[in-house]
């Protein structure tokens, strides 16, 4: 899959409770098409299971990097990302 990253965002400082506040807010920022580089310290696997379940067949997931000190995941915007209405809760619903 050929994207252009628009944002690359490194979570490993941020505290947990901060991560997906930031990571589905840029993602939503972002044009279709376009992907936000996602920076970690562990794998983000249960993230892409909030992600299946927010956005179903709205995004794109590529491992560029696995561990063991960094993790790097592409995460691709397909279209318009309108949230199913669910809510992960890590952001307080905003």
């Amino acid at each position: 899959m050929t994207t252009a990253t628009a944002t690359q965002i490194d979570v490993r400082t941020l505290e947990c409770t901060d991560r997906h506040a930031l990571i589905f807010s840029t993602f939503g920022r972002l044009s279709p098409g376009t992907a936000l580089e996602l920076i970690n310290d562990h794998d983000p696997a249960p993230l892409r299971n909030v992600f299946q379940a927010q956005y179903p067949g709205k995004f794109g997931w590529e491992y560029l990097e696995k561990g063991p000190s960094a993790w790097r995941v592409a995460i691709t915007k397909l279209g318009e990302a309108k949230s199913n209405g669910s809510c992960c809760g890590s952001c307080g619903g905003q």
